[in-house]
């Protein structure tokens, strides 16, 4: 249903595309030209002047079923009454330092894990 409606709703819009195009403006535009059209310059006002308005409301109706139709199956969803995300994995948590800089919270957690903490800096060592 939703297809067939914006094909129509597209051929609105080529038709109405051209339709304007072919008004006669103060500066000529594409409707410019000699009085020798299939038909005078008041009857030409008048036809395209009826069919922009006609137009203009199909592609307004259509506009308006599109967004409807688009928002149609939506529930609205609130973000206060989720929970927040789990965080799974292995291994003791990591509490927050209370007091303390990054080194301190490393040291902390090297304690936990029962890794002794080093004293000072290490050289690397070859295998």
């Amino acid at each position: 249903m939703q297809a067939v409606v914006i094909v129509v709703h597209l051929m609105i819009v080529a038709v109405l595309i051209g339709a304007v195009l072919l008004q006669k403006s103060e500066g000529g535009g594409l409707g410019m030209g000699g009085g020798a059209g299939f038909m005078s310059s008041r009857g030409t006002a008048n036809l395209l002047t009826r069919t922009t308005a006609i137009l203009a409301a199909g592609f307004f109706v259509t506009s308006l079923f599109l967004a409807w139709a688009a928002g149609h199956d939506r529930k609205p969803a609130s973000i206060l009454g989720t929970t927040p995300a789990t965080q799974t994995g292995g291994g003791t948590p990591i509490t927050p330092p209370t007091s303390g800089g990054v080194l301190d919270t490393l040291k902390k957690v090297d304690e936990q894990q029962g890794a002794p903490a080093p004293s000072g800096p290490q050289a690397p060592r070859s295998q």
